[in-house]
């Protein structure tokens, strides 16, 4: 028990001292960004109704989630996902708003990993959702501001890969695959095995087209002018066709913010949140395997809550983001300004007066008693390990 009194579960950590500054500073230069584009803020419980993220909902499965019951008997969880949260508050504090909804937030999220994963049960998300806007333009926005805040983070390198969940879902009913057969697949392509996918499809009656497009699976796009063969292939199917399409628009928008550079198409990307219903991106840079940005269209997801309208969203996972950028070596300059008083007994309210006057010119100011079995040296080592700018003895000489 006295070994638990200093350790944390697993999958959560302490962060204290500079690594804590900086991802402060970090969560600063993010969520300004959100705001450069209009963005406004909300905050959402950290826990709500265990339906707000049930299975119907399509977010994380049920045994990953922090279950609970209040006094009542109601099933709570600790929120795994903020987007579901905004959808519930966008349904109820804006039901009859016709006009896009800008919002943006910033909160911890919480999901029961296996522990030999090695991934954290509670993350930092910063993101934002456009709600009311089914335009391609309303996707490009969302890219776009994802690649701003990711470049205010100081990070050069990364690439954000589209995708659209249509182009799946259609081949999938183009092909009248299985639900079994169709879930086989899913598990290959997310293990990147897209030669076990041209096996599975080797013994499935289907024309040569179809079979063209299961091949472009594993295929990565620099643009959308790459797209005009997969169109021929898709002709005879509307849904793929449809998908194909949204894509080559989105990439004619996105030349037009001049952020292209960074993206790149991947038809076999796939979600694991079921209620993406279009668009659908992940961000990826060196020193993280796991995403750091993650995003996507969700048209229906309103509706679960009585509102109908179109939305798009997406999520900075700043311990993701924090890791690289440390592995990068991109050093995020936080401001050492707190002056250190030293005061003895006698010089106690000269002391104090000066430290609220310093504190109404915004100065941080931190006071500590001499101690009788303390040196000055102690206190200027001290103020070292501390990174105080500022040191003031008081002590009358």
């Amino acid at each position: 028990m006295k070994n638990q009194l200093l350790h944390t579960p697993e999958g959560v950590r302490d962060i204290y001292n500079e690594e804590c500054e900086k991802k402060l500073e970090l969560q600063d230069r993010l969520h300004k960004a959100l705001k450069r584009h209009g963005y406004h803020s909300i905050q959402t419980p950290t826990f709500e109704f265990f339906d707000i993220f049930g299975k119907e909902v399509g977010t994380i499965p049920s045994n990953e989630l922090y279950k609970f019951f209040d006094r009542e008997g109601n099933t709570l969880v600790l929120r795994p996902d903020i987007t579901p949260s905004i959808a519930r508050s966008a349904a109820k504090y804006f039901m009859d708003e016709d006009m896009p909804i800008r919002l943006s937030y910033m909160g911890n999220t919480f999901i029961n990993n296996h522990s030999y994963q090695g991934r954290l049960k509670e993350s930092t998300q910063l993101g934002a959702e456009l709600i009311g806007d089914d335009t391609v333009d309303g996707d490009a926005e969302m890219i776009a501001m994802a690649i701003d805040a990711l470049k205010s983070s100081g990070l050069k390198d990364f690439q954000i890969s589209v995708g659209h969940v249509e182009f799946f879902r259609g081949l999938m009913e183009a092909a009248g695959l299985s639900e079994e057969q169709e879930e086989v697949i899913r598990e290959l392509i997310a293990n990147k095995n897209f030669f076990g996918v041209e096996e599975e499809i080797s013994d499935c009656s289907m024309n040569q087209n179809l079979k063209e497009l299961f091949g472009m699976l594993g295929t990565i796009y620099d643009n959308a002018a790459s797209f005009e063969e997969a169109k021929t292939y898709a002709a005879d199917y509307p849904k793929v066709y449809k998908a194909i399409r949204r894509l080559e628009d989105l990439d004619a928008v996105l030349k037009v913010y001049d952020v292209d550079k960074y993206v790149t198409y991947e038809f076999g990307m796939l979600s694991s949140y079921h209620y993406y219903t279009g668009v659908i991106f992940a961000g990826y840079t060196y020193g993280s395997g796991e995403p750091i940005v993650k995003g996507g269209r969700y048209d229906k997801l309103l509706t679960y809550f009585g509102k109908d309208a179109a939305s798009i969203g997406f999520a900075i996972v700043v311990d993701q983001l924090m890791a690289a950028i440390s592995r990068q070596k991109i050093e995020i300059t936080v401001k050492h300004d707190n002056q250190l008083i030293v005061y003895k007994p006698e010089y106690r309210g000269e002391a104090v007066k000066k430290a609220i006057a310093l504190r109404a010119k915004d100065c941080n100011v931190e006071l500590i008693a001499w101690a009788i079995d303390k040196s000055k040296a102690d206190y200027e080592a001290y103020a070292l390990r501390n990174q105080i700018a500022e040191l003031t003895f008081m002590d009358g000489e």
